[in-house]
């Protein structure tokens, strides 16, 4: 069987294992999502759309070397931090551990480095942490996850750059590189609809009338309108109420506290493809300099000298 074929039957059953995993679990985060339905993660206003998303705006940042040379393996490190403490709500309802996941885009011509040519350290460094391409099309943008947070609150992305002597549309040029990384579930679901990550608001103006718990966690709020009329908001399980049996309340009021714990983040960096025929120019540069420097202090040592001598004559 064709290696690329298998390839291709591996990312297929990975994905389609993820999002069995995702509707089963609901606590995941989603960039197959974000690889389904968007061409390119990154919007024509620089915003990464798994912002659309998760609503919440967290800390994002990404370490990689300042300049890096051709055909060369190098590390970019993104920190998703969080308090590793917390805990989510789950679409079920119970409360577990938060996810992370994260997007990179890289220069055109920059891609993912085969796990052949990583060394041992950093083949023990990218250990269990599913590393794929956004597309067949796009091998310069990368995503990961969901995946486990508490032991995955730094990610290292091994990138491989490209070499222009090769690929002569890529230049030794200073490039930018984008990172979206997010941690815990959404508030919005791709087709529109709200996740149960959110706060339940009142509908309409009026008064808590009774408050109702289920055998499941569920709750039941009979709130009675200044009209007389008694309508009733239902929470999900998990949601922690805010108010009250008598309380007053108006439209768009929250009846429970925000349960989201998460949230996304984006940042950029630049990186240096830079010319080894610059850096040999530059050492060479700096040798002569000071070579130069050093002939000029004993020619000045050898003249004081000589002058020395003569009046002394």
């Amino acid at each position: 069987m064709n290696s690329n074929y298998l390839k291709k039957i591996i990312i297929i059953f990975l994905s389609v294992f993820s999002i069995i995993n995702i509707n089963t679990l609901h606590v995941k985060a989603f960039p197959i999502y974000a690889q389904q339905g968007y061409e390119n993660p990154r919007e024509a206003t620089g915003r990464i759309v798994c912002a659309n998303c998760h609503l919440a705006q967290k800390p994002v940042s990404i370490e990689i070397p300042k300049s890096i040379l051709p055909n060369t393996i190098f590390e970019a490190k993104v920190t998703i931090p969080y308090n590793s403490d917390i805990k989510q709500i789950s679409g079920t309802g119970n409360t577990g551990g938060l996810n992370t996941g994260a997007v990179m885009i890289l220069p055109k011509g920059f891609k993912l480095a085969p796990k052949k040519l990583l060394s041992d350290e950093l083949k023990e460094k990218t250990k269990n942490i599913y590393i794929q391409p956004y597309s067949t099309l796009q091998d310069n943008i990368l995503v990961v996850g969901p995946i486990p947070g508490n032991n995955n609150q730094e990610i290292i992305f091994p990138i491989l750059s490209p070499d222009p002597n090769i690929d002569k549309s890529i230049y030794f040029l200073k490039y930018p590189i984008y990172v979206g990384a997010n941690r815990g579930r959404g508030q919005i679901y791709p087709t529109g609809d709200k996740s149960n990550n959110n706060p339940i608001n009142a509908s309409y103006d009026g008064k808590i009338a009774k408050i109702t718990e289920s055998s499941n966690g569920s709750f039941d709020i009979d709130i009675t309108k200044s009209n007389g009329e008694t309508y009733t908001e239902k929470i999900p399980k998990g949601l922690e109420i805010k108010i009250k049996e008598g309380n007053y309340i108006n439209a768009n009021d929250s009846l429970t506290y925000d349960p989201n714990v998460g949230g996304f983040g984006q940042t950029e960096t630049e990186v240096v493809l830079q010319s080894p025929n610059r850096i040999i120019g530059m050492i060479i540069f700096f040798i002569t300099v000071t070579l130069a420097q050093i002939f000029f202090v004993l020619k000045k040592k050898q003249w004081e000298k000589v002058q020395s001598a003569e009046m002394n004559f």
